[in-house]
C-alpha cells in the first residue's frame, strides 16, 4: 500500500461497500450509478470520510505525545464530532472552535452534530464569527494549554491537510481493488469538494496508481478556480509526503461550482430534492450539506446528458447524516 510506511489507527475496520443504485438508475434513465458507502465507515460515532483521514492525523497526535486535540470547523462540523470522538477513544481531551459562517446560525439547543458535542463532552468549545482566522485562534488555544504544561495538536478544518489526505489515498486504492474484484470499471467518480482532503486523496491515488476513474468535485463552499486551486495544492502536498517524483498534470482536476446555492451550508431547492429522492427510492440518507448537494450536481449533470448511457458512475457518500437532523424544518 501507498501509504504503509505511515503511523496509522485503526477505526475503520473493514472496506465499505460499493453498491448500485439500480432504482435510481432507471429513475433518470442515464448512466449506471453506484455508490461507495463511506457513510458505512462505522467508527467514530459514524464518522463519514473523517475517519478515514483521523486514523493518520491521530496516530501522528499520539506520536507527538499530544494530550489534546484541537480543531475547528462551523457550527454543525461532521469533522469536529468526528475529532471529538477520536479523543475520547484514545483517552484525550478535545478542544473545538465552531465558527458562525452563517451570522444567527449558531444556537445551543440545536440537534445534529451540535447535540453530540454534548453528550461526547468536549473540554472546551468556544464560538467564533464567521470569517475568523481558525488556524491562528487555534494556535492561541495550543499556547494557553502549553502555559499549563498540556500539549496540544491542532488539527485543520477537516483534517485536510498532506496526512490526513492519505486516507483517500488509501481509500482509492481500496476502490481499485473493489472494481477489480467486481469486474467494474468506472468511468468518473462523483464525490462532494470542501476543505480539500477527500478529493485530492482520491486523485493523487488514482494518479499514483496509474488508473482509475476520472474525479469530479461538486462544490460546496468555494468558486470553481478557487477551488481548483486548493485541490492541485493539496495534491502536490500529498505527492511530496508521500516521495512520489512524477510530476503532477493538473487537467486531471474537475470542479463543478453551480451547485453551492447561496453559500456553505445553505439549502437549495437541489439538494432537497436530491436527499429526498435518494431517500424515498433506493431507502439512503444522504446530508444537506455535502452529499445532498453533491448528488444534486451528480443528477443534474445526468438530466444534461453529460455522460454517455453506457458510462458508469460512482457516488462517493461522505457520511454526515447526524447533521440532517439539524435541517428537519426544511424536509417537512
Amino acid at each position: 500500500m501507498l501509504t504503509s510506511s505511515f503511523p496509522r489507527k485503526k477505526y475503520l475496520h473493514h472496506q465499505t461497500p460499493i453498491e448500485k443504485m439500480v432504482r435510481l438508475t432507471k429513475h433518470l434513465a442515464g448512466p449506471e450509478i453506484y455508490i461507495k458507502r463511506d457513510d458505512m465507515t462505522g467508527g467514530l460515532t459514524e464518522g463519514g470520510n473523517k475517519v478515514r483521514k483521523l486514523e493518520f492525523i491521530v496516530a501522528d497526535a499520539l506520536k507527538m505525545k499530544a494530550d489534546t486535540l484541537i480543531t475547528a470547523g462551523a457550527v454543525q462540523s461532521n469533522h469536529c464530532r468526528a475529532t471529538l470522538a477520536a479523543a475520547i477513544t484514545e483517552g484525550l481531551k478535545c478542544r473545538l472552535l465552531l465558527e458562525e459562517r452563517v451570522p444567527g446560525s449558531y444556537n445551543p439547543a440545536a440537534t445534529g452534530n451540535n447535540l453530540l458535542y454534548n453528550l461526547l463532552g468536549a473540554e472546551n468549545t468556544r464560538i467564533v464569527p464567521g470569517g475568523t482566522d481558525l488556524m491562528k485562534e487555534m494556535e492561541l488555544e495550543k499556547a494557553a494549554l502549553a502555559a499549563t504544561d498540556k500539549a496540544g495538536y491542532i488539527i485543520p478544518v477537516g483534517a485536510s491537510n498532506a496526512l490526513g489526505s492519505l486516507g483517500y489515498v488509501s481509500c482509492a486504492e481500496e476502490i481499485l481493488e473493489q472494481s477489480t474484484a467486481q469486474e467494474i470499471e468506472f468511468d468518473y467518480l462523483i464525490c462532494p469538494s470542501g476543505s480539500g482532503g477527500t478529493h485530492s486523496g482520491l486523485v493523487a491515488g488514482f494518479f499514483i496508481s496509474g488508473a482509475g476513474p476520472k474525479v469530479f468535485g461538486i462544490n460546496v463552499s468555494r468558486k470553481e478556480e478557487a477551488q481548483k486551486e486548493l485541490i492541485k495544492t493539496l495534491v502536490e502536498k500529498i505527492l511530496d509526503l508521500l516521495q512520489h517524483k512524477k510530476p503532477f498534470v493538473d487537467q486531471t482536476i474537475n470542479c463543478f461550482d453551480a451547485y453551492v446555492g447561496p453559500g456553505y451550508s445553505l439549502p437549495t431547492d437541489q439538494m432537497k430534492e436530491a436527499v429526498k429522492l435518494v431517500a424515498s427510492i433506493e431507502g439512503i440518507l444522504l446530508d444537506p450539506v455535502y452529499s445532498g448537494k453533491a448528488m444534486a450536481g451528480l443528477i443534474d449533470l445526468i438530466r444534461q446528458n453529460y455522460f454517455r448511457p453506457d458510462e458508469k458512475i460512482l457516488f462517493l457518500h461522505t457520511g454526515g447524516v447526524p447533521a440532517l437532523y439539524a435541517y428537519a424544518g426544511i424536509f417537512q
